[in-house]
Order: structure tokens, then sequence, then C-alpha cells
């Protein structure tokens, strides 16, 4: 990251790590704290300049570009303190090489700062990677889900990962435990569905014919119905692998809505009541796990086949749950 001076006009060489990014995004990044709405302003007046010539926030950047940058002034309190900065932390790594790491993310961890989280995954890892020239998240976790995480360590890594995501290439295989009954041992749930902030502000999820498609297919694992369950008030409960089709916000977690069996410990979008009545059987988290990986590598094509197992957590208790029900069976296991 080139130091910036908030007092003398900067001139920056662009490197290989941020060629193919647009303008308005590289100023984002390094000019922490200015407004985006600031940024876009000295852009149009002029004030930021791509090899000396006027330039739009659009304006995708080469290795060795040089951007002219006007003296800028960040707010102090926008700007974090040595106090306030993320902690240095690594992850268990499941994949790394010179293109790209994919770690196994730990449940109660946020991807990235915002919304009143002050770090996540992303800062920690920079932190304790100082060395490191690019790293960048390519795509999202819930806080609350755990399992496989993808970081580019190049450019041109994230670009082709992005691309794949658009074109709904990679697999991505998630386990989640719903609370009630799946009817069909396979179910293809194809509805759209709609981003909104609901009344505490937080970004929520409704199947809409306003929204965008989306697509997930259910395929039921494992059934538990027994006395461990009724003395708890509780009745079914359905092991699910999810398989994304689309990679919508709150996909799975809307769509195992839908069909009458939300994922258990789901705050959000799951059923309070047996929620309560799950964390006295030992449940204390969202059940919602992504747990394997299938894509090509973005550089070289190679296929990787990814996997991250169940944390113990959850782990333990499916063991509680396989031990005291006499009638649950893993039913047969098919490729998606």
């Amino acid at each position: 990251m080139p130091a910036i001076s908030k007092d003398l006009v900067n001139h920056i060489s662009i490197t290989e790590a941020d060629a193919g990014a647009r303008l308005d995004n590289f100023l984002i990044k390094i000019l922490k704290g200015v407004p985006k709405s600031h940024i876009h302003r000295i852009i149009r007046a002029g004030e930021v300049r791509l090899n000396k010539k006027r330039a739009k926030p659009t304006d995708r950047l080469n290795e060795g570009d040089v951007v002219r940058i006007p003296p800028v002034r960040t707010a102090e309190k926008q700007r974090p303190s040595e106090k306030n900065a993320a902690p240095a932390r690594e992850f268990e790594i499941v994949y790394e090489d010179d293109a790209m790491l994919v770690i196994n993310k730990p449940a109660g961890t946020a991807v990235h700062g915002g919304s009143g989280v002050s770090f996540g995954v992303i800062e920690q890892i920079r932190r304790a990677r100082p060395e490191a020239k690019y790293l960048e998240l390519v795509h999202r976790l819930d806080k609350d889900t755990s399992g496989l995480l993808m970081v580019a360590k190049k450019r041109s890594a994230l670009v082709k990962l992005h691309e794949a995501i658009r074109n709904d290439h990679p697999k991505k295989i998630y386990l989640a435990l719903g609370v009630g009954r799946l009817q069909e041992n396979r179910v293809h749930v194809k509805l759209p569905l709609f981003k909104y902030t609901g009344a505490q502000g937080e970004k929520m999820v409704r199947v809409s014919e306003d929204g965008q498609a989306a697509h997930t297919v259910l395929r039921v694992l494992n059934r538990f119905s027994d006395g461990l369950l009724h003395s708890v008030g509780l009745s079914d409960l359905t092991l699910t692998e999810a398989t994304l089709k689309t990679g919508r916000t709150h996909q799975i977690r809307v769509h195992m809505q839908s069909q009458g069996c939300p994922i258990a410990g789901d705050e959000r979008y799951g059923d309070y009541q047996a929620n309560k009545r799950l964390q006295k059987l030992g449940l204390k988290r969202m059940f919602l796990h992504a747990a394997e990986l299938h894509l090509n590598h973005p550089l070289t094509g190679e296929p990787l086949h990814l996997k991250a197992a169940l944390p113990q957590d959850l782990a333990q208790f499916l063991l509680v749950l396989e031990s005291q029900s006499g009638d649950a069976s893993v039913l047969d296991s098919q490729p998606t």
C-alpha cells in the first residue's frame, strides 16, 4: 500500500497488484476514510489525473500507469489507531499458492469490518502478513457461517474468480441442519430473492417476484425424530446438503425457510422457540457450514476439490442426535 501525503500532491505508480482495478475503487482503497462521494467529485473535477490526463471513475488501471492524487484530508476520527487496529491472526489453511488462499473460517468471525464490526478475517490476515502486496476477499460468508472462504493474492486471480462466480461455475456445497421435515429427499428450490433493510437497519432477504433469480439444490442426508427431540418440544430435524447454483445473499437460509425447514440456530430467519429448545441440547450457533468447493484454479485451470470438515461443536451435536435417535438413517448419497 503506497504512503499517501494528505498535504501534498501524490503521484502513484500502478503495480501488478492493482492492474485491472477501476480508478474509483483504487482510490477508495488507498484513501482510507475519504467518502466515496468526495472521491468521485475530485475525479469529475479533473483533480485526479491518469497519465497526466483527465479520467473517469470507471477507467481501468494498467501496470505502470501514474495516478495524480491531490491533497486529500482524512477525518482524524475515521483513521483507525493502533489501539483499534485488527489483531494479527492466521486461520486454518485448506489451500494456498501464489495466486490464492482458501481458509476454514470459524463461526462468529465476520469476513470484513463494517456494520458495527471494526475488523474481520481479511483485516486480520493482512495484519498477520505485512509483506503481502495483495490480499482481497473473493466472496463472502455470513458471520455465523463457518467453512471455506477464498482470498485472492493476485489481482489477475481475483478477476478470474469473479468471472467464474458470475457464471456460477464454482460449485459450493454447504451442510445445514433444518428445523422441520423436508418432504422430498431432493428438492430444487427456484425462488427469486429480494434484498431489503430491516427495522433495525440490518440486511434482510425475502422471497419475492421482484428479486433476483436464485436456485438451491437441497439433498437430505439424515432425518431425526425421536424422544430426545420430543423431550424439548421438537418433532423433526433434517440434515441437508445444500448446493448453490447461484450465489445470492442469505440464499440457503431463506430458501430453507421457504420450505418450512429453517436452519437450526438461525437468529434472523429461524424459529425462535425451536432455537431456544435446541440450546438445551447443546446447539449454541447456526448450523450452516461451507463444506466443499469445486473450482478450476483461476490461473492454471487445474481442477480443485477442497473440503473443510464440520467444526467440532457441530460434529459433536450431530453425534448426540445420532446416538439418541433410533430411527434416523443416512440416506442414499448421490451426486448433486
